[in-house]
Protein backbone atom coordinates (compact mmCIF):
# COMPACT_ATOMS: atom_id res chain seq x y z
CA UNK A 1 0.00 0.00 0.00
CA UNK A 2 1.66 3.16 -0.94
CA UNK A 3 1.56 5.60 1.74
CA UNK A 4 1.84 9.37 0.49
CA UNK A 5 1.68 10.82 3.95
CA UNK A 6 1.74 10.31 7.94
CA UNK A 7 0.58 12.50 10.62
CA UNK A 8 0.54 11.75 14.27
CA UNK A 9 -1.21 8.14 14.58
CA UNK A 10 -2.63 8.75 11.06
CA UNK A 11 -1.27 7.00 7.81
CA UNK A 12 -2.58 7.99 4.24
CA UNK A 13 -2.23 5.74 1.19
CA UNK A 14 -3.67 5.79 -2.01
CA UNK A 15 -4.01 2.35 -3.97
CA UNK A 16 -2.57 2.08 -7.87
CA UNK A 17 -5.56 1.83 -10.14
CA UNK A 18 -7.91 2.36 -7.57
CA UNK A 19 -11.93 2.69 -8.35
CA UNK A 20 -13.28 6.09 -9.23
CA UNK A 21 -14.07 9.12 -8.19
CA UNK A 22 -10.82 9.67 -7.06
CA UNK A 23 -10.12 9.35 -3.62
CA UNK A 24 -7.46 8.46 -0.43
CA UNK A 25 -7.54 5.93 2.59
CA UNK A 26 -6.14 7.06 6.12
CA UNK A 27 -5.76 4.17 8.94
CA UNK A 28 -5.71 5.27 12.37
CA UNK A 29 -4.61 2.16 14.30
CA UNK A 30 -7.79 0.36 13.74
CA UNK A 31 -10.13 2.34 12.17
CA UNK A 32 -9.46 3.17 8.21
CA UNK A 33 -11.88 5.29 5.91
CA UNK A 34 -11.91 6.57 2.15
CA UNK A 35 -12.10 10.00 1.58
CA UNK A 36 -13.11 11.65 -1.89
CA UNK A 37 -10.28 14.25 -2.77
CA UNK A 38 -13.13 16.25 -4.36
CA UNK A 39 -15.72 17.03 -1.41
CA UNK A 40 -14.33 15.06 0.99
CA UNK A 41 -17.36 12.33 1.55
CA UNK A 42 -16.35 9.57 3.79
CA UNK A 43 -16.92 5.91 3.60
CA UNK A 44 -15.81 4.15 6.59
CA UNK A 45 -15.98 4.96 10.59
CA UNK A 46 -12.81 7.54 12.12
CA UNK A 47 -12.86 8.65 15.41
CA UNK A 48 -14.33 12.48 14.81
CA UNK A 49 -10.80 14.43 16.30
CA UNK A 50 -8.89 12.33 13.93
CA UNK A 51 -11.70 12.97 11.18
CA UNK A 52 -11.19 16.72 11.16
CA UNK A 53 -7.64 16.50 10.89
CA UNK A 54 -7.98 14.57 7.50
CA UNK A 55 -10.46 16.63 6.07
CA UNK A 56 -7.89 19.56 7.05
CA UNK A 57 -5.39 18.05 5.60
CA UNK A 58 -6.80 17.07 2.04
CA UNK A 59 -8.28 20.94 2.00
CA UNK A 60 -5.07 22.16 2.01
CA UNK A 61 -3.62 19.24 -0.39
CA UNK A 62 -5.88 18.79 -2.82
CA UNK A 63 -3.98 19.61 -6.10
CA UNK A 64 -1.58 17.55 -4.81
CA UNK A 65 -3.92 14.76 -4.05
CA UNK A 66 -5.07 14.73 -7.67
CA UNK A 67 -1.80 14.79 -8.96
CA UNK A 68 -1.21 11.63 -7.29
CA UNK A 69 -4.71 9.68 -8.15
CA UNK A 70 -3.17 10.77 -11.96
CA UNK A 71 0.11 9.11 -11.19
CA UNK A 72 -1.77 5.78 -9.34
CA UNK A 73 -3.96 5.72 -12.31
CA UNK A 74 -0.78 5.79 -14.63
CA UNK A 75 1.00 3.09 -12.36
CA UNK A 76 4.13 5.77 -11.82
CA UNK A 77 5.41 6.10 -8.26
CA UNK A 78 3.97 9.01 -5.82
CA UNK A 79 5.34 11.35 -4.17
CA UNK A 80 5.33 12.17 -0.56
CA UNK A 81 2.99 14.96 0.68
CA UNK A 82 3.50 17.10 3.72
CA UNK A 83 1.87 15.81 6.86
CA UNK A 84 -0.44 18.07 8.71
CA UNK A 85 1.40 20.44 11.17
Amino acid sequence: MPEISRFPGITIIMYYRDHAPPHFRAIYGEFEMTVAIEGGAVTGNFPARAAALVQEWRRLHRAELLNAWSLARAGRPLARIDPLE
